[in-house]
């Protein structure tokens, strides 16, 4: 963006129109041309800082119109225009953010427009409706009126077109507006849309020369014969007076801005580690097997004994069904890798998360370690040094993970015990401490 200062300085901006680039790419008659001469004068008239001014697009003939302007930009992909404009204005409200997007965009990004609508974030739409497809050939879009011939509806389009201005009504939007680009008021009423602290959309209806008016013999009055025979009504179709996000969100929590969400937690260290070189693990079961929460003790017993540790999980979005695994690294170094293609120690503790470790076992020598239940000891085959929990004297089966890692916890001589016995017991109710407590002494004889 280039803006000469004396602009900034004098008393009127004439044009926010790049002198760079005084003409628009489009076809001859497009009605993206009006339109973005509209905005133009819509600018020009509220005189903004175009440095705190964001024009938003995405694709589309009209995602081409942004570098026609010197203000800030931002373009990205088809139909998540309005996603970018919010998380722009909810960066900074004290910008005025401003999107470009077609029909096409619309239907593509139909649930962002909906929330956005319904959020009433202080953003400004302005929907370049030329109810087809113009950049890729004139297919139909969701405002393609009934009958309306496109590439893709040769013998007339079946569907209903979209009615954009009810649907941002009804989820809340402070300013509905729908017209044309031939109106001598638009100008005006983009600024209206602009100076509404909440959502604002103005659906303007264009003719698209390339496409639509050819293959409908269409012109300005059957644009709006078509709008009329519709039944949909144009001018400003609401106005209502509702908080706006950004600076709601702000007012809300304006005594936190700039503070953690959260206490900061310090863990400290208060045992030592025998352990030298960095060691993977990998806690495999079934979901619900109290995996996760284990793996989490086991990295936090590390951190209470000196050790950097780091954890990943994998389950499936299903609740008390299928595999959970959990890998952990504990390290005397920073460690900057989280994946475990090849485990120093593995626990697999149910069939469930046999097929997940089919390329761990095989990477896996001498030098590692397999734990495994008895029912799966001679299912599974593998060079690694094989070892057989015995749970006959620790029959404590809703708290198989943690007795197993404890009793790995021992035998691999990881860390003292009474690191994992404080890492299970931190932050929990006394019952649950005291059954977690249990399911750790009775690691002692498992292996």
């Amino acid at each position: 963006m280039k803006i000469k200062m004396d602009t900034l300085t004098h008393s009127s901006i004439t044009t926010y129109r790049s002198l760079e680039r005084p003409k628009y790419p489009f076809c001859p008659g497009c009605g993206h041309t009006l339109t973005n001469d509209h905005l133009n004068a819509a600018l020009v008239q509220l005189q903004l800082d175009p440095r705190k001014t964001v024009v938003v697009t995405d694709i589309g003939c009209v995602g081409m119109s942004d570098q026609y302007f010197d203000v800030q930009a931002f373009h990205g992909l088809h139909g998540r225009a309005i996603t970018y404009a919010t998380g722009i204005k909810l960066a900074n409200p004290d910008l005025t953010v401003v999107v470009l997007m077609g029909d096409g965009g619309v239907g593509i990004g139909g649930a962002h427009l909906l929330n956005a609508a319904r959020r009433n974030i202080g953003i400004t739409v302005l929907v370049f409706n030329n109810l087809n497809f113009g950049m890729t050939g004139g297919q139909h879009s969701v405002t393609t009126p009934h009958g309306g011939r496109t590439a893709t509806t040769r013998g007339g389009n079946l569907e209903r077109p979209l009615d954009i201005c009810k649907t941002v009504a009804a989820a809340g939007a402070s300013y509905v507006y729908r017209g044309t680009a031939f109106d001598k008021d638009l100008p005006a009423r983009i600024a209206e849309a602009v100076q509404t602290p909440g959502f604002s959309l103005l659906d303007i209806w264009e003719l698209c020369t390339a496409y639509y008016v050819p293959n409908n013999n269409f012109s300005k009055g059957a644009l709006l014969q078509t709008m009329q025979g519709l039944g949909l009504a144009s001018g400003i179709l609401q106005r209502l007076d509702t908080p706006e996000l950004a600076r709601a969100y702000r007012e809300e929590y304006a005594e936190q801005r700039g503070k953690p969400v959260l206490p900061p937690s310090f863990i400290e260290k208060k045992y030592a580690s025998a352990l030298t070189a960095t060691t993977r693990v990998v806690l495999a079961g079934a979901a619900g097997g109290k995996v996760k929460s284990t793996a989490s003790a086991l990295a936090l017993g590390g951190m209470y004994a000196g050790l950097w540790a780091t954890q990943r999980d994998e389950y499936p979005v299903t609740v008390m069904t299928g595999s959970s695994i959990s890998e952990v690294i504990l390290s005397r170094d920073e460690i900057w890798f989280m994946g475990v293609a090849k485990p120093d120690l593995l626990a697999i503790l149910s069939p469930e998360c046999l097929s997940q470790m089919t390329s761990q076992l095989r990477a896996m020598d001498e030098t590692q370690t397999l734990y495994v239940v008895p029912e799966l000891a001679q299912q599974i085959q593998t060079r690694a040094h094989k070892i057989v929990f015995n749970f006959d004297r620790a029959p404590i089966k809703k708290s198989l993970a943690l007795t197993a890692t404890a009793a790995m916890v021992r035998h691999a001589n990881l860390f003292p015990l009474a690191a994992f016995r404080e890492a299970i017991s931190a932050g929990q109710p006394a019952e649950i401490a005291h059954e977690n407590l249990k399911a750790v002494d009775a690691s002692e004889f498992v292996i």
